[in-house]
């Protein structure tokens, strides 16, 4: 399974060559155009400067006036400037040609757009102070991630098919905080992504089964009457680290450029490592003709320390998330058994 993952993986970064190249293209076609721009207005002012030197020269040789070599100057003057004014025009023609062709993304309602504050959890996500100076080029961005999916454990030796835990049944949760920077300095295709994430996932056993820890491994034994429920939950903290790979807007205002990647195609590979913080779990049965809910927190020999392969390929802020956690569910165990998470993530 591990080198399935691996090889889908490098897949999907091969995949991505093409729009790599495609993106850096568009963006650097309206920074090539505008340099243009600056390069007519420099050669027409040295131009000009060549006929003002030779007009001078004509006057001090006696060839022409004064009057005249004023008149003789402000038309060359006039020349250069409509010059100017006309190279100028098919220059930006061609940048607002390439522009609603869609080959250059510069929206004019985006220079306008009001970057709202959204509150979650505590955590304030894409706030726009008034009264900070806005950045010119933003490299890094914060986003709260959320995903939640079917969870499952594979077993040394054993498909899944055959798992112990429900495969409807099982089921992950994340939530987290990410930073997004951008790899480099005029292209916005490749990002680093980092954070802090909540990770839970949970295991219902098939059958009317439980886990319990008899001498340093944990099995699953039959209970002594019939479950109601039975749920086995493993929780961590963990550092996410992935690289993203995707087309984006580019942006540009007199103020400020941005790279949006909003409705845009994302794909994304790595890994997180981290903590175990809890281990629980819960039992309900009906015993004597009493309901019993019974919440038992204890280490179950899970591993202490956790670390795994993730990946995502989405559209705007959805995607299809996966995650493979390489260190072992349970420690010491004689038969070794990993987790597996399919699910859906938002990045908002």
């Amino acid at each position: 399974m591990k080198t399935v993952i691996l090889i889908a993986m490098w897949m999907a970064m091969a995949l991505c060559t093409h729009l790599f190249a495609q993106d850096t293209i568009h963006n650097s076609k309206i920074v090539q155009l505008k340099k243009t721009k600056e390069e007519i207005v420099v050669s027409e002012k040295n131009k000009l400067k060549k006929e003002v030197e030779k007009i001078n020269q004509q006057l001090i040789d006696g060839e022409i006036t004064k009057e005249k070599a004023i008149m003789l100057k402000e038309a060359a003057a006039n020349k250069r400037a409509l010059n100017i004014e006309n190279q100028l025009t098919i220059i930006d023609n061609k940048i607002a040609l390439l522009i609603r062709n869609g080959e250059v993304y510069e929206e004019v309602e985006e220079r306008n757009k009001i970057e709202k504050e959204i509150e979650i959890f505590g955590f304030k996500i894409n706030g726009n102070n008034s009264n900070k100076k806005e950045v010119y080029d933003r490299r890094t961005n914060e986003s709260f991630v959320i995903a939640f999916g079917l969870n499952n454990v594979l077993t040394e030796g054993t498909s899944l098919e055959d798992s112990d835990y429900r495969i409807g049944g099982s089921r992950f949760f994340e939530m987290g905080i990410v930073w997004k920077t951008r790899i480099f300095e005029k292209s916005n295709f490749a990002r680093v992504l980092y954070g802090i994430s909540y990770q839970s996932n949970g295991l219902k056993p098939t059958g009317n089964r439980y886990l319990v820890d008899k001498e340093g491994q944990t099995v699953l034994e039959e209970f002594r009457v019939g479950l109601d429920k039975s749920k086995f939950r493993v929780d961590h903290l963990v550092v996410p680290l992935y690289l993203e790979f995707g087309p984006s807007k580019f942006i540009e205002t007199p103020e400020k450029i941005r790279y949006r990647i909003h409705k845009k195609f994302r794909i994304g590979v790595g890994g997180y490592a981290g903590l175990n913080i809890s281990t629980r779990q819960k039992l309900k049965y009906i015993e004597e003709g009493e309901k019993v809910k019974e919440k038992i927190k204890m280490d179950y020999n899970t591993s202490n320390f956790v670390y795994g392969l993730g990946g995502y390929l989405g559209f705007g802020d959805m995607s299809l998330y996966a995650k493979y956690d390489m260190s072992p569910l349970f420690k010491n165990a004689v038969v070794k058994q990993n987790n597996i998470s399919l699910g859906v993530r938002f990045d908002l």
